[in-house]
């Protein structure tokens, strides 16, 4: 009999998509919508479950025909209560997110952190696929991390494993500038971006966005670095530095063979920021047969958390 398909949900600090699932990966359906967390939980609940109607109607499917959603949310989680226990971006605490979509939705919810669940997707059908040990790290409007240690995602003690955004990168800079995420995402890029172009400091990106700063996206910042602008260069490639330090500390410490970059910032950029991502890993790793690593861009890009979110539903319904 034949496995009835899922929905997945991939919500973020600025997007959300939500799609239909089947059973090997393939999407069925999908919606989009923009998270505005300014609006406040209820607003983002109702956003999100208008995308779940819209997802089922693109699949030609209703929410009876579906077997359970999953969905991953940003920051740390406790996946077997469905809580998120802090999602700074969303500027959520101990909300018991599962448990509310079950009721609103009518369908058996399943939670985990964001990029754990498009690390998942990558390890069942995308650039992770079957590797044993896999570090995923996604560069978006913050830093998420996740990991799969012997076959499975690990969550650690306290089950919030892999948030390598917020390890602490410069513990010497003021509060607000310490962590990989302080540095390293697209929202740092662009903030100093920003504040060195109002130094002065010349930049084709003032023409690009006439001057309307806020324009400054993860797209405009790689079209700037793909046509060489030396500010823009030299920005993006610090950033990939300093998080092929993180990483490496990574591999050092867990002797990781594969990692996947994904998120806004890495796809928009494309494979010369992995390559700078990797260059910075492979120097500082230890010992030399940790340089061996392979980081590569996620497979699944957009796509990634909603199957991985949907497939993570699909094997917790089997094991109720």
């Amino acid at each position: 009999m034949a496995q009835k398909p899922v929905i997945g949900i991939d919500l973020g600090g600025t997007n959300m998509q939500i799609g239909v699932v089947a059973e090997s990966g393939k999407v069925l359906g999908t919606s989009r919508k923009k998270t505005k967390a300014a609006d406040g939980m209820d607003a983002v609940l109702s956003r999100l479950s208008e995308g779940v109607i819209e997802a089922c109607a693109e699949a030609k499917l209703s929410l009876k025909d579906i077997a359970a959603v999953g969905i991953g949310a940003p920051g740390a989680v406790d996946p077997v209560r469905g809580v998120v226990l802090e999602a700074v971006n969303l500027r959520w605490s101990d909300v018991a997110l599962a448990n509310i979509l079950t009721k609103k939705l009518g369908v058996p919810t399943f939670l985990d952190n964001d990029v754990n669940v498009a690390v998942y997707g990558e390890n069942k059908v995308g650039a992770g696929k079957n590797a044993a040990d896999l570090l995923g790290v996604w560069v978006g409007t913050g830093i998420g991390g996740g990991l799969i240690l012997n076959g499975e995602l690990y969550y650690g003690t306290f089950m919030t494993a892999g948030e390598i955004g917020h390890t602490i990168l410069i513990p010497n800079n003021p509060p607000g500038h310490r962590s990989l995420e302080h540095n390293c995402s697209r929202t740092a890029v662009v903030d100093r971006l920003v504040r060195l172009i109002e130094s002065n400091h010349p930049s084709s990106l003032s023409s690009m966005v006439d001057g309307d700063f806020e324009r400054i996206k993860s797209k405009v910042v790689a079209k700037a670095y793909e046509e060489g602008d030396e500010l823009t260069v030299e920005v993006v490639d610090d950033a990939a530095s300093f998080l092929g330090i993180a990483i490496s500390n990574v591999v050092t410490l867990l002797s990781i063979g594969k990692v996947v970059l994904g998120g806004g910032l890495t796809e928009a950029i494309g494979d010369a920021f992995v390559q700078k991502v990797a260059e910075s890993c492979r120097r500082f790793a230890f010992p030399d047969v940790c340089k061996k690593v392979e980081i590569v861009a996620s497979r699944l890009r957009d796509d990634a958390g909603v199957i991985g979110a949907g497939l993570i539903a699909m094997e917790r319904m089997k094991k109720k």
